[in-house]
């Protein structure tokens, strides 16, 4: 059996010569990979959590990596290994999934220490919402409520299930504990896999005389309204996450958390890339031509630009701090403008002379006046 294991720094992926930190790193990245919870159903995976385990919990003991690097598995499967097929030492066993589970949750936050609290197993689920926002709310933040259909806890029975004065008992199934172990031999010894208990929900508890109104569950659904503040600079398809707010857990466990998807509208003058915004702004012929001093509109209110005899349709104008609010907090991004030089349309006679004669002096050769009917007919109504 030793001789099936692999090297403990190949199954790592680190060298021998890695610090504490580096099998920390290595460690926390392949038991999330790994984890039986985020395989269900996978023995592969469930098997190579196992191996990762046992050589972390090997190296990160300087006596065991000793013992390790210089005798081989050999030398750290120890006396109080079983004996696995053909008698040959097991280093895993007495490392059932009860044991690794307890190794995970040290470093992934899992609350009471030894092994998965009912509670965390039953923790109510999280929601999802939209949230439709102006082009304008979104640039400068804004409060805005949403509705939604959540568990919550019942008021009758306070959370608990049970009615008024009833009483409960431990759960006979799992002895309380909300989990349920089972055991099996594999040629990597004795493998434990635990399972919510499914007499009592994972709650640990049974409850005679379940509350009238939520039928023990110690949840109902209603319609819930919240406030979501929705911060300055916030970009479409953005999500905010309101922990606690999601769906309330069975019994007394803990709520989930509500997620709010930020659906945002389009603005009929500006458009937004990232944290700039941009503009096209229709100027006439004769203004580009000959300057003149325009008003315009900035998402801030109105601003002016002073055009430059001359000024061609495309010349682009950048209004530094005209744009977005920073998410982080720091600064604004840009305005930018671009200059539409529109060309008359529909000239009356008059202006039709005078464009010829600007096109005389200038050398300029143009189509010949236009002589149909049409154009006569309009002539004679002054257009």
């Amino acid at each position: 059996m030793a001789t099936d294991i692999p090297d403990f720094y190949e199954l790592l992926g680190v060298s021998r010569r890695a610090s504490d930190d580096d099998l920390k790193k290595a460690y926390r990245r392949l038991a999330r990979e790994l984890h039986p919870d985020a395989n269900p159903g996978d023995a592969a995976a469930e098997n190579r959590f196992k191996q990762v385990t046992l050589a972390y919990e090997t190296l990160r003991d300087p006596a065991k990596r000793q013992r390790y690097d210089a005798y081989g598995i050999q030398g750290v499967a120890g006396a109080g290994a079983g004996a696995g097929p053909g008698g040959a030492q097991d280093p895993f066993a007495g490392f059932g999934m009860g044991g690794i589970g307890d190794l995970f949750d040290a470093f992934f936050g899992a609350q009471g220490g030894g092994g998965r609290s009912s509670a965390a197993v039953r923790q109510g689920p999280d929601l999802e919402t939209v949230a439709d926002l102006s082009f304008r709310d979104a640039i400068f933040g804004t409060s805005t409520e949403v509705t939604i259909k959540s568990p919550v806890v019942c008021d009758k029975c306070e959370g608990s299930g049970a009615k008024p004065d009833s009483k409960t008992s431990a759960c006979s199934t799992c002895n309380g504990v909300g989990e349920v172990r089972r055991v099996r031999q594999s040629i990597l010894g004795q493998m434990v896999t635990t399972s919510v208990c499914p007499t009592c929900q994972g709650y640990g508890k049974i409850v005679s005389d379940p509350c009238s109104v939520c039928r023990g569950e110690g949840r109902k659904t209603e319609e819930r309204k919240y406030v979501v503040e929705v911060p300055a600079g916030v970009d479409d398809g953005a999500t905010l996450r309101l922990t606690g707010r999601g769906g309330a857990g069975y019994r007394g466990a803990p709520a989930g958390d509500l997620y709010v998807h930020l659906r945002i509208a389009d603005d009929p003058v500006f458009a937004r890339d990232a944290n700039h915004l941009y503009r096209e702004l229709h100027v006439a012929f004769v203004q580009a031509a000959l300057g003149a001093t325009i008003t315009y509109e900035t998402i801030d209110g109105t601003a002016e630009l002073q055009l430059e005899p001359g000024t061609q349709s495309g010349y682009e104008v950048r209004l530094r701090g005209g744009g977005v609010p920073s998410l982080k907090g720091r600064g604004r991004g840009d305005l930018f403008v671009r200059l539409v030089v529109d060309v008359p349309r529909d000239l009356t006679k008059v202006q039709d002379e005078l464009l010829r004669q600007f096109a005389g002096e200038r050398g300029e050769a143009v189509s010949p006046p236009d002589t149909s009917v049409v154009s006569k007919l309009k002539g004679a109504f002054g257009k």
